[in-house]
């Protein structure tokens, strides 16, 4: 109760505040939901634009709820750079948008090949839902999204359109040679399936030949014959790795790892270090040294 009053004053005050006093800072401000968009935009936009992320590291972008100061924060922000479709997009950008008629908002998966979303628990067991949302998860995702915020930051200041070109070369540079080091260090694998528990590198184990198998289901814990098939899935394709996010709960993950003789670790696909981390999944995934 207390936290509700809290939460409810909070909110007053900075109703008030953008009533009395309009935008509080300079139109220079980006807002993004999640923090691997934050690197991408940070590249390109230098110091001509200020980006805020929404989501913050450790949360799941499908079931964040925003504080009121975020919110004001959105509302201060020139525009809007949406990822596509994930949960938060899916419940808040409607809202957004009738709170803020004059913000700008793009979306970064425009001309994304999307795959649909299937949950895979073995190789006779798998569920279509709709469209896989985590396309930073790949090299083509990284460069679409790339693209789409060039595009935009030349749109909102085509003044410096030259500077956002430059880092966008820049930062193609980077995104290839991220995916140089990937195929070096995946190239010699035989085992090419591992286990996750919220299937957020569907895009990567698809561009990368891997097999993705989840333990979550329609954002639910499996049940207990779902979890046998998929640790008896495990046993037959030699899984060598379970991949938890730092997000979720790791009871089901720790479970499978014990059944199956694997590995466990804990990665973070939404790091803001974009091309850290799915390095750093690769080395998991070629048994490499881990720096």
């Amino acid at each position: 109760m207390k936290k509700r009053i809290s939460f409810l004053m909070e909110l007053m005050a900075l109703l008030l505040c953008m009533a009395c006093g309009g935008k509080q800072t300079e139109e220079s401000i980006v807002t993004v939901t999640i923090e691997p968009q934050r690197f991408f935009a940070e590249k390109i936009a230098g110091d001509k634009f200020q980006i805020h992320c929404i989501v913050p590291s450790g949360q799941s972008p499908e079931t964040y709820d925003p504080t009121p100061k975020q919110m004001v924060e959105v509302g201060n922000s020139v525009a809007y750079f949406q990822i596509g479709s994930l949960g938060f997009e899916q419940v808040w950008m409607q809202k957004i948008r009738e709170n803020n008629p004059d913000l700008k908002i793009y979306d970064l998966s425009k001309g994304m090949s999307f795959i649909q979303e299937v949950v895979h628990h073995h190789h006779h067991h798998s569920h279509a839902h709709g469209v896989d949302p985590h396309i930073w998860s790949s090299i083509a995702g990284a460069k679409i999204i790339a693209q789409n915020m060039l595009e935009a930051f030349i749109q909102l200041d085509g003044e410096h359109a030259d500077y956002y070109k430059s880092n966008y070369t820049a930062l193609l540079k980077e995104i290839n040679q991220t995916d140089t080091v990937i195929r070096q260090l995946l190239a010699p694998l035989k085992e090419r399936t591992f286990i996750i528990y919220h299937p957020t590198l569907t895009y990567f184990a698809k561009e990368f030949d891997l097999t993705q198998l989840c333990i979550e289901m329609d954002g639910k814990e499996p049940s207990p014959a779902i979890l046998a098939q998929l640790i008896a899935t495990a046993k037959e394709r030699e899984v060598k790795v379970v991949f938890i996010q730092q997000e979720f709960d790791k009871k089901n993950a720790e479970l499978i790892a014990k059944e199956t003789d694997c590995r466990l670790e804990v990665i973070n696909p939404l790091s803001y270090h974009w091309n850290e981390e799915l390095i750093h999944i690769a080395k998991v995934l070629a048994n490499g040294e881990i720096n």
